[in-house]
């Protein structure tokens, strides 16, 4: 996803990025958990996927990085104790979104450094660290600086450990840590120095792709040594024995007699509340200096949800990057609340969370297509915690949905009324424990009410004329028409309204009114009904790519333009080229609008052909290293998607329990559903081509199989080939609502 100004620093991004050159080979870390068959499923995970650009094209580096981060985080975690993508070289921040395209969080970064400090840091931009990385898995980092510190890096929920080891010869070390200084730029801070081996501080928070995100953060650390020397900064201003700081590019530090123990062991608690809440999510959390045991714990949490999935016959690589796009897709939506309860609402207020957790981090308009169906199927009472929280947001800050959320603010990125397609994919995918009437009523207030607002963000921009015309912008139309499609089968599914379905079905297809018979592509439409140009209004995308984002009526749409041939012949130019950018008129596999058209074959007729790009997509544009993403991972989103491609099973249509078919990649899957197992067998790496599919031993000859039929566990078998069977599943059309 690249968000408006994108572009802004990125130039400058390029020199830094290269401090962290993370094409190192992968190895397991000193400490393990296992899991399933004694299994650390933690260890397959390398971090380091997706922390650099393709380095292909410099001036559009969104289009070929993930922006994931190598360091520590726990599950759904409110901390990300790590490298940020955007400064590494500021050092070790306490947050961090994991695959989001612009500069964001990255609040009080901090770095170990030799010997006593001998002038400001002011930004931290200037320390030159040259970090050499060693291993990252799930819930452990291990990098080592320039003059040999030993770096070790781990969490829990709500707070961060980390273990610096520094080199034998050196006799005094000297720890930094950067209250003024964020990814972004702070406007208000503040640090403390309350004893010889503790500190506690605040900051906010910033912007996030040109929308500010003052978010409030607090923070208190503690070493395990007592300090010789202690003082702050202020921009070039160092001041020793001072015991405070405040504003931007201020900070604190620690200097430590090295001549005993080399090792200085330090830790963190974070809060969005209070100090006090930073303080006492510490002591609960994490109470002593065990560094060992808190990993220990941490790699035990990440091999219970790693191990709800289990590849085996795959090869090393592939098994890596399986686990970790599973791992990328576990680290949000992140937990809010601290370990009383308490959380910032979306209105400013404190609340408490009872009975549940309250998360943030939604990157909605990514997360729809993918990652909220793993969760729920993986996960439910996590995804209703989720959904909860969504409707608490919404119900606080103008009764309306937000599309892309950071902390407790809407920023407004993005486009169309993802959240209501989030919210009845889940429901869809068996997550029903929260307020279904409110969500109802929240998502008919966006989809019915003109100008309706989260925060002060309109939820559906140009709603008034898409409700009399019919159409508007056309990758925005594309957008509603899926969310309306959602929402209706989110009505039928969950109250047996089919008059509120039956509308909103017939709103679903309002893209026929987008429809142009002398280009035969999709366009917008000037107010007065006019053609605009066919390149005019696609964000992010160009009309090749959003043409086939019609997911609920596929069907319609290629019989529109004249059936499966042409439909066919269609996909196959768009898939003459992979790694296309967000301008070009190629698939671009790191585009969320790309992301369900391989699947599109299986409703044209053609299923191996789905079957044969989907195997190229994972071959060509994913890879066991640092630069082994095709885009930003958005929070999971992408992660999910390889997932979902790697088992043969991906969620095509909005609000609809079922999976589109391809071929597996992996010969042994076995999948732990909350009511059963599912087994699926015979993939295959090098064969892409399915020439039989047995569902619980009996011959299934459909490319659509709907989650009823597993979601109790099941047993799918593939036999596959090396050559194409161009009969297979082509007697039975998937399903599409016209």
């Amino acid at each position: 996803m690249n968000k408006k100004n994108i572009q802004l620093k990125l130039k400058a991004l390029i020199g830094i990025i290269a401090l962290f050159n993370f094409s190192i080979p992968f190895s397991t870390p000193a400490f393990s958990q296992k899991h399933h068959n004694n299994i650390d499923y933690a260890a397959k995970v390398n971090g380091f996927i997706g922390n650099k650009g393709s380095g292909i094209n410099k001036m559009e580096l969104q289009f070929g990085a993930g922006f994931t981060f190598p360091g520590a985080t726990y599950p759904f975690g409110m901390v990300q104790f790590t490298p940020t993508f955007f400064a590494p070289q500021k050092g070790f921040v306490v947050n961090q979104l994991s695959g989001a395209g612009c500069p964001n969080m990255g609040n009080f970064p901090m770095l170990p450094l030799n010997g006593r400090l001998q002038k400001s840091p002011d930004g931290m931009d200037s320390l030159n660290i040259s970090p050499t990385p060693i291993k990252s898995v799930a819930g452990y980092f291990h990098v080592r600086l320039k003059g040999g510190i030993d770096c070790q890096l781990t969490v829990t929920k709500r707070t961060g450990m980390a273990q610096y080891i520094f080199p034998t010869n050196e006799t005094s070390g000297t720890i930094v840590i950067g209250s003024g200084i964020n990814a972004t730029k702070i406007t208000t801070a503040y640090i403390r120095i309350t004893g010889p081996n503790t500190c506690e501080g605040y900051a906010d928070g910033g912007s996030f792709c040109g929308s500010l995100t003052p978010y409030k953060i607090y923070f208190v650390a503690q070493f395990d040594h007592k300090a010789v020397n202690t003082g702050t900064w202020t921009g070039e201003k160092l001041s020793p024995s001072s015991d405070s700081a405040i504003g931007p590019n201020s900070g604190a530090y620690f200097t430590f007699d090295l001549s005993g123990s080399k090792t200085i062991n330090y830790k963190f608690g974070i809060s969005y509340v209070s100090m006090a809440n930073a303080r006492e999510n510490l002591e609960k959390e994490n109470p002593g200096f065990h560094f060992e045991q808190v990993v220990a714990k941490i790699t035990a949490a990440w091999n219970t949800y790693l191990g709800r999935i289990q590849v085996s016959g795959g090869s090393k690589d592939y098994t890596t990057q399986f686990y970790t796009g599973l791992y990328h897709a576990l680290i949000h939506p992140s937990i809010y609340n601290d370990v009383n309860g308490d959380y910032i609402g979306s209105d400013g207020k404190v609340y408490q969370a009872k009975g549940f957790n309250y998360y943030t981090a939604f990157s909605n308009w990514d997360t729809y297509r993918t990652q909220i169906q793993l969760l729920s199927i993986l996960a439910p009472k996590k995804t209703s915690d989720i959904i909860t929280s969504l409707l608490l947001f919404a119900e606080r800050s103008g009764g309306s949905f937000p599309r892309w959320v950071l902390a407790n603010y809407e920023t407004g990125i993005m486009q169309g009324d993802p959240t209501s397609i989030l919210i009845a994919n889940a429901y869809a995918f068996g997550v029903k424990n929260f307020n279904i009437r409110k969500a109802l009523a929240i998502m008919r207030k966006g989809a019915e009410v003109p100008e309706a607002k989260c925060q002060n963000i309109e939820t559906r921009p140009h709603l008034a004329r898409y409700l009399t015309k019919g159409y508007i912008n056309a990758s925005m139309e594309l957008e509603y028409t899926s969310a309306d499609f959602a929402i209706g089968q989110f009505a039928l599914q969950a109250f047996n309204d089919k008059t509120l379905y039956n509308k909103y079905l017939r709103r679903s297809q309002y893209w026929k009114n987008l429809y142009n018979p002398a280009t035969k592509w999709l366009n917008s439409r000037n107010p007065d009904g006019s053609w605009k140009k066919y390149d005019a209004d696609w964000r992010e995308a160009t009309y090749k790519n959003y043409f086939w984002m019609v997911p609920y009526n596929l069907k319609s749409l290629i019989d529109t333009i004249g059936g499966n041939k042409f439909a066919q012949e269609r996909l196959d130019s768009l898939f003459t080229k992979l790694d296309a950018t967000y301008y070009q008129d190629w698939f671009a596999a790191g585009n969320e609008p790309d992301f369900e058209v391989p699947w599109c074959y299986n409703w044209a007729g053609a299923p191996y052909k789905t079957q044969d790009v989907v195997h190229r997509i994972i071959e060509a544009q994913y890879g066991n290293r640092a630069n082994g993403l095709p885009g930003n991972d958005d929070l999971g989103a992408m992660g999910a998607w390889y997932v979902f491609a790697n088992i043969g099973l991906y969620p095509e249509v909005p609000g609809i329990a079922g999976f589109s078919i391809n071929s597996p990649l992996f010969p042994h899957i076995k999948i732990h559903l909350p009511k059963g197992i599912l087994d699926i067998a015979g993939g295959s790496e090098t064969k892409c081509y399915i020439k039989l599919l047995q569902l619980n031993g009996r011959t299934y000859n459909n490319t659509w199989l709907p989650w009823e039929k597993i979601s109790h566990g099941a047993k799918l078998n593939f036999e596959l080939s090396e050559q194409p069977d161009k009969s297979w599943g082509i007697s039975n059309l998937p399903p599409s609502f016209d």
